[in-house]
């Protein structure tokens, strides 16, 4: 079966001089939600706007490899074209229009009639009820749970095929989190949307993933479905923090070089 999203040998450079990622192999499948993994500076980002358009903002390209969506290149394509097609970003930073209601922000949405806005609007108050009460609020003044709400719920308003958050759960409390996470699942299964997930969390992304990719340096390391990431011996100690004697983070290895099991 062709899947829905493949990304292949994918590198893009930073203001013509800088690799962020390099040779980066993907693929999503109709109905799946697959987490991209990694610490800071792995390329998570990188490729999330890589697959949206959203790379000429920061004096970026992709310069090598294919991004195909329902069998199309997308690569290098304008985020608005990209939007259209069915993928629309979540993204992790400048998420709402602070200066707008909540519902303003939701009917900013592109490509939607009145009719078909109002039902969009009422089946996305459904799965976040708490912004139908906060619907004439100034979006600025929202608390970091329910931007991240609002932000996703305009991205549902785009009516995608394929939904990209970033970062899901930076900054934000673990019963906030938790909610979100809840919500997510939800959107797949009564609104039939493809999610792609980056999260620096493997623990929240291992509760709501059928599939992972874990990347550092902008290179993918390892993957697998959720059963094969959560056994893995790196995962356990580097991302999820179970180790048996002296507990070390990813973060405080210096050293760290990566093992060939990450590939057995």
């Amino acid at each position: 079966m062709t899947p829905l999203l493949a990304v292949d040998k994918l590198e893009v450079v930073y203001h013509r001089t800088i690799t962020a990622v390099q040779g980066i192999n993907l693929t999503v499948k109709a109905g799946q939600i697959v987490a991209i993994l990694g610490t800071n500076g792995a390329g998570k980002t990188t490729t999330l706007r890589a697959i949206s358009g959203f790379l000429g903002i920061d004096d970026a390209r992709v310069t090598e490899g294919a991004i195909t969506f329902k069998g199309q290149r997308i690569d290098n394509r304008p985020p608005h074209e990209i939007a259209r097609n069915g993928i629309v970003l979540v993204p992790e930073r400048d998420k709402v229009f602070p200066n707008l209601t909540v519902a303003e922000n939701l009917s900013a949405a592109i490509g939607l009639g009145r009719a078909n806005r109002r039902r969009r609007e009422e089946a996305t108050f459904e799965l976040f009820p708490r912004l139908a009460d906060l619907r004439g609020r100034l979006a600025g003044l929202l608390s970091g749970g329910e931007r991240q709400m609002l932000a996703i719920a305009s991205a549902l308003m785009c009516q995608p095929e394929l939904l990209l958050v970033d970062e899901l759960s930076l900054g934000l409390a673990p019963v906030v989190v938790e909610d979100l996470t809840v919500r997510l699942v939800q959107i797949r299964a009564q609104l039939g949307i493809t999610i792609v997930v980056v999260e620096q969390s493997a623990a929240v992304a291992f509760q709501i993933a059928d599939y992972g990719y874990v990347l550092e340096n902008g290179r993918v390391v390892l993957d697998g479905d959720r059963a094969r990431l959560l056994s893995h011996g790196d995962i356990q100690e580097f991302y999820l923090g179970q180790t048996s004697g002296n507990r070390r983070s990813y973060r405080s290895v210096k050293q760290y070089r990566r093992s060939r099991r990450w590939y057995g």
